[in-house]
């Protein structure tokens, strides 16, 4: 296995839960729709500057996109909002496990069935076993 996409894995994992504890004290000090604004607003001037200085990146291919991949950026407003909105009112621990384990379900399902353009990965027994591992997890947790 490349170790480079395991350490960034690792390194998102760090990031997210970091953005959601600063997201939550915005959320808390200036209400949820303010920290998705400005959580919004500082990656996309950093992406454009990014993008500016690489002349635009790929982005005139922007017709080869299937329609449904454009809604990724409303998808996104709600992930932020909604992590702004329960962390400071489940806990992180509480709020990323409900999260997390519903993400590891759908993508489950994504995989077995190569949904929206996936590859196909078929689930596997030792898969099946740890989705329900996790399930009991979450009810561990969550309790």
């Amino acid at each position: 296995m490349d170790i480079l996409p395991v350490i960034l894995a690792i390194l998102g994992g760090v990031v997210v839960t970091l953005q959601s504890q600063f997201m939550s004290v915005m959320d808390q000090k200036l209400g949820t729709l303010e920290s998705v604004f400005i959580t919004y607003s500082g990656g996309g001037v950093v992406a454009a500057l990014v993008m500016l200085g690489t002349n635009w990146g790929n982005l005139r291919a922007w017709q080869n996109v299937p329609w449904y991949a454009f809604s990724s950026g409303l998808l996104g407003l709600f992930i932020v909002a909604t992590i702004g909105y329960i962390a400071p009112r489940l806990g992180l621990a509480t709020g990323f496990t409900l999260m997390v384990a519903s993400q590891f379900i759908l993508a489950a399902l994504i995989d077995q069935f190569g949904l929206l353009g996936a590859i196909p990965h078929p689930l596997e027994t030792t898969k099946l076993l740890g989705l329900g591992i996790l399930l009991i997890g979450v009810w561990l947790i969550v309790r």
